[in-house]
């Protein structure tokens, strides 16, 4: 599918006025993520396959795109591998392959983040505004000012075997890199900023899933599970991530 042009609405003359590329070979998803996102004041950049969105995406670069991994002529990993080599472009991986191992491979090629289909709309959405701010923060260079448990936005976060650079979003643990979804790095940050605090469920989806969205507490639970394996990937004995049962979860600095 060619590139559509860009479309504007009412809706986008007061919203973000954000251009998100969408890459997939599904005209069905294509066609209903564009509209919900033109509902929010993004235009949108359709593509059906990861030839023609490469080389789109580098001649006129939007501010961040949604692709699939699945795809015909090149696949995401592929775009995603072709596309880091000369841009820094923040993208989510979008895809019905439900697999860690794709994941971590989309993660450690550069992806920002990755959602699973089916996928919620609103969630979608919500990653896309929580990683336009992320990447807005590291070019950010006027002054800021910080709630108790922020730093700014470019400042590398120290906690003893712990190494978190919210710029590059990369995580590193004894020297190892870490690869880490937004909403695992941002749940990460929450913690590792007040090491020993015990954080409960509702701050922590406080800190990753902005704009008031409902989030069950069991879905805190499994991003912390899936952020301890990553970890003791590199280090078999990770334990920094501690459980308060019926209160929440503390950072150890290790």
């Amino acid at each position: 599918m060619p590139e559509s042009p860009d479309t504007s609405s009412p809706a986008a003359s007061a919203g973000p006025n954000r251009v998100i590329a969408l890459v997939d070979d599904d005209r069905n998803i294509l066609t209903t993520v564009s509209i919900a996102l033109q509902a929010e004041g993004y235009t949108t950049r359709l593509y059906s396959d990861g030839e023609a969105a490469l080389k789109a995406l580098l001649e006129n670069p939007p501010d961040l795109a949604v692709f699939d991994i699945k795809m015909p002529k090149m696949d995401g990993m592929e775009l995603l591998k072709n596309l880091r080599q000369h841009s820094a472009l923040p993208v989510i991986f979008l895809t019905s392959k439900d697999d860690e191992q794709d994941e971590e491979a989309g993660l450690e090629q550069g992806a920002d983040d990755y959602i699973a289909k089916p996928f919620s709309l609103r969630l979608l959405l919500a990653r896309i505004r929580a990683i336009l701010r992320r990447s807005d923060a590291r070019s950010e260079t006027s002054p800021f000012s910080y709630e108790e448990d922020q730093s700014p936005p470019n400042e590398k976060l120290s906690r003893g075997r712990l190494e978190m650079d919210p710029a590059k979003h990369h995580v590193s643990w004894d020297g190892k890199a870490v690869a880490l979804t937004v909403t695992e790095f941002l749940i990460l940050e929450a913690l590792a900023l007040r090491p020993g605090v015990i954080k409960s469920r509702n701050l922590l989806m406080d800190a990753a899933y902005p704009d008031d969205m409902f989030v069950d507490d069991r879905t805190v639970d499994s991003h912390i599970k899936r952020m301890r394996r990553k970890f003791r990937v590199v280090d078999p004995n990770f334990d920094a991530i501690e459980t308060l049962y019926g209160a929440g979860y503390s950072f150890t600095d290790g």
